[in-house]
């Protein structure tokens, strides 16, 4: 058994999600790790380092004085106008202890308004969807606030064999339904298993900054999709095409200040490869 790192107690966010959950299997051996869930139970009830927390109806406050985190990771989900009355006191909290630090789960949504170019960490974020303008409040929150305190984590489309995405093209092909293409449209991606050791990696250096965890390479979102359906079935779903555009369009977060080592970098042939391994079924627990 691996000797726990005395130096974090970690408090995960949204620990009952896929990437949450995740990240709670990653970091549980090696930290002092808690973590959050709302409207589950079963498992997560009955897991004594769970907490019952909704942003609707909790403030977070209590709970951080009980735990006393050092690293405070959001993968949070709700409502915007109560998360960032959450992340209100989040910083509230650190401004007052010092040793906590905040990794924040952002994502490319912050540039879905700059859609001509891929859009690297020092680039300003641009949004007209809501979702992005959430994530650019929070951003810049953060960086006003707590600056030598906090990490934000771009993410990409996060794949992986047992992603949400993954299963629900699983199941198109199974039952020959519908799953959306969108030819115009290029991205980046990655997988669970890689954010989950770039994140551990984070911790362990206590970095800073803005992170993009992409992959160093751009596809067109139709071939990332086709290729992994090629390598995981021998039918198809019902593929439905989706222009928002004649012309290619960005949704493309690219690493290039603050790069990771190579180890914990990945290309798209490596997403595609762990994507469209044998099917598993991982349950939460």
């Amino acid at each position: 058994m691996k000797e726990k790192q005395d130096k974090h107690r970690i408090l995960i966010l949204g620990g009952s999600g896929f990437i949450g959950h995740s990240l709670y299997k990653e970091l549980q051996a090696y930290f002092d790790v808690h973590a959050t869930y709302c409207h589950q139970s079963g498992n997560f009830s009955e897991n004594k380092v769970f907490y019952n927390y909704c942003v609707e109806e909790d403030s977070i406050l209590d709970l951080l004085e009980n735990i006393r985190p050092t690293v405070i990771i959001s993968a949070i989900k709700g409502e915007y106008k109560c998360l960032l009355k959450t992340y209100r006191e989040i910083v509230e909290y650190i401004l007052s202890n010092s040793k906590c630090s905040l990794l924040f789960l952002s994502s490319g949504s912050v540039f879905d308004a700059k859609p001509h170019y891929p859009s690297y960490e020092n680039d300003t974020p641009l949004s007209h969807s809501l979702r992005g303008k959430f994530k650019i409040a929070v951003e810049k929150m953060l960086l006003e606030h707590i600056p030598q305190n906090s990490v934000i984590l771009r993410l990409p489309i996060v794949l992986g064999v047992n992603s949400p995405i993954i299963f629900h093209l699983r199941q198109c092909i199974r039952h020959q339904a519908n799953f959306e293409l969108y030819p115009n449209l290029i991205v980046t991606a990655t997988t669970i298993n890689k954010v989950c050791q770039q994140i551990h990696y984070i911790i362990n250096h206590s970095l800073r900054g803005i992170y993009h965890l992409a992959s160093n390479d751009m596809v067109h979102h139709e071939e990332l999709f086709r290729e992994i359906t090629s390598k995981i079935a021998d039918k198809l779903p019902i593929f439905k095409n989706v222009f928002s555009s004649n012309e290619d369009r960005y949704n493309a977060l690219l690493p290039k200040h603050n790069l990771l080592e190579e180890t914990y970098q990945i290309t798209i042939a490596e997403v595609i490869e762990e994507s469209s391994l044998n099917e598993e079924i991982i349950s939460i627990s």
